[in-house]
């Protein structure tokens, strides 16, 4: 299945996304910082829209994956503050036309959802968080080693290093008249994660749709107490512990994939 590429604007900014299409319900899945909206095209193929006379169901859901702004085929942006992603948020339902939707997210992603859920609850059918927290304290400016322009692709490959290139090699760009570089600006990135930490508890707690927290088991990230007492203090929470890292649905898709199915046939 080939995910169709579409754009809309919004605060002056083109915002481009991927959409599996169909009749099914609306999950919208928001990527991490550093990656884009296509590292979720082969979950959507897992959850492939069902005939548009069946009801929504774990096979039958339609993937919107958004390029959040500054990531992907998206314009970067002025400004990445939390105001800036859940307004790119709502422009998309009015793009799309659509009322409610399953928010999915990892990392940047996740704070963006249940932060949106927290403001417009009715929109929000039900969170898939994937792996992060309600208080955030990271520094990524170890990311600003990856600016500008590298010769090849193989320069780009060696400064990225082997513990960040699975994640990264959908925002390799090659540069007209020679060069290669990411799609991002790492700089923007590490504003944005200025702008991400901090405690979200307030914003976690607002809301009361049904919500999965899945954990990598091996995450350098989140710690398990955090995530156990999320799910403990937010009724209607359940938290899955998926072997793999931080970015769960790369790193073990098939585990990732079947909790994600299991919670949907309950929404």
């Amino acid at each position: 299945m080939k995910m169709r590429r579409d754009s809309f604007v919004h605060d002056g900014l083109k915002l481009s996304y991927l959409d599996a299409g169909g009749d099914g319900a609306a999950l919208i899945a928001l990527h991490s910082h550093w990656m884009e909206g296509a590292t979720f095209a082969p979950l959507a193929e897992a959850l492939a829209v069902a005939p548009a006379a069946a009801p929504a169901s774990a096979n039958g859901w339609r993937v919107i994956a958004l390029d959040q702004r500054g990531h992907g085929d998206s314009d970067h942006a002025a400004t990445y503050a939390r105001a800036d992603y859940l307004g790119d948020l709502r422009a998309l339902y009015a793009h799309l036309g659509i009322s409610r939707a399953v928010l999915l997210g990892n990392s940047l992603g996740g704070v963006n959802a249940y932060q949106f859920a927290a403001k417009y609850p009715s929109m929000v059918r039900g969170l898939i968080i994937e792996d992060i927290g309600a208080v955030i304290n990271d520094d990524t400016s170890f990311a600003l080693a990856w600016a500008g322009t590298f010769p090849t692709r193989a320069a780009l490959l060696e400064k990225i290093g082997p513990r960040f290139l699975p994640f990264l090699q959908d925002s390799f760009r090659e540069v007209p008249g020679g060069g290669w570089r990411l799609a991002f600006e790492p700089a923007e990135m590490v504003a944005s994660q200025l702008s991400l930490n901090g405690d979200h508890w307030d914003d976690w707690l607002a809301s009361t749709c049904p919500a999965l927290v899945i954990r990598g088991g091996e995450s350098r990230v989140t710690k398990a107490e955090h995530l156990e007492e999320m799910a403990r203090r937010r009724a209607n929470t359940q938290l899955r512990v998926v072997p793999g890292g931080h970015v769960v649905h790369f790193d073990n898709f098939a585990g990732f994939t079947e909790a994600v199915r299991e919670f949907l046939r309950e929404v």
